[in-house]
């Protein structure tokens, strides 16, 4: 015969993946109806706390900190972005030798540096150094009660915190995109016509034929879309933080893995929505 004790251990057992399944659709639409209020507070950030604002996009894009020091996050972008773009032109030459297409380097670096590389590692280094300090931020005021004394006080705390610097994330990003897909574009050339030896002018024929405005603004678009992700995720998580130091910590490592994942899904869905399921190259008329 089954003890009430046995019975009830037993319950709690199959009860606990229900539990844990429902909380987990109640943090994500939490974390939804908050990236909402952050994006429908934008007009009242503007309007209101404009200066805090013009804070956030100083101290994005440069920090406190001289840039050699990790003050800023520019120099972080050009760095990963010049070191990812010289793999991709070392990659693009030994695949190209294989089938004696050497030429096509340059349309494969205007396309893969522009469409792809360029906006996603501008954003996952926004993330990184930029995003983990918003949860940071947040999740300090959280568990010292600022947060809830702002709500005190009739300030709104979702616009007052998170719409400032989703709107500073959205601007920096901006020329923190432009600084990284130069460095992007400059490496690839590097590598493949100073250390491997192609030819100049063929590079550049390529390049330029293959690389279009119409690229430039969709892969811009990515960018500043990322960017607001990254900002949402972080802020969300941050807001949200419990658990004194400790809770603060996990929230910005949950922050940051979630934004990646949200930067991989979204890349792809744009991806398909600006070029298409079957893309063509500009100048070309390949598909």
């Amino acid at each position: 015969m089954i003890s009430y004790t046995g019975f009830e251990r037993a319950r709690s057992i199959t009860r606990r993946p229900l539990t844990a399944t429902v909380d987990g659709f109640a943090a994500i639409g939490r974390h939804v109806v908050f990236g909402c209020k952050a994006v429908a507070g934008i007009p009242t950030a503007l309007r209101r706390y404009y200066k805090h604002v013009m804070f956030h996009i100083g101290d994005v894009s440069f920090g406190y900190a001289s840039l050699l020091a990790g003050g800023g996050t520019i120099g972080i972008v050009f760095a990963m972005s010049a070191v990812a773009a010289m793999m991709v032109g070392v990659e693009t030459q030994r695949g190209l030798e294989l089938i004696g297409m050497t030429s096509l380097s340059g349309m494969l670096s205007a396309i893969a540096n522009t469409r792809e590389l360029a906006p996603v590692v501008a954003s996952i280094a926004l993330a990184a150094k930029v995003g983990t300090g918003f949860t940071a931020q947040l999740g300090a005021m959280r568990i010292s009660d600022e947060i809830d004394a702002l709500d005190a006080m009739a300030v709104r705390s979702i616009p007052f915190l998170a719409s400032t610097r989703l709107i500073a994330s959205a601007v920096c990003v901006i020329p923190i995109y432009m600084v990284g897909l130069l460095a992007s574009y400059v490496a690839t050339r590097l590598i493949v016509v100073n250390f491997q030896g192609n030819s100049a002018g063929t590079y550049d024929y390529y390049f330029h034929l293959a690389l279009s405005p119409s690229d430039l603004w969709y892969s811009l678009t990515k960018a500043v879309v990322f960017a607001m992700i990254v900002a949402v995720v972080h802020c969300s998580y941050g807001f949200h933080a419990s658990g004194g130091p400790e809770g603060v910590g996990r929230a910005a490592g949950r922050a940051l893995r979630t934004s990646i994942l949200a930067i991989g899904v979204t890349d792809v869905v744009l991806t398909f929505a600006l070029w298409g399921l079957v893309p063509t190259i500009p100048g070309v008329g390949l598909s």
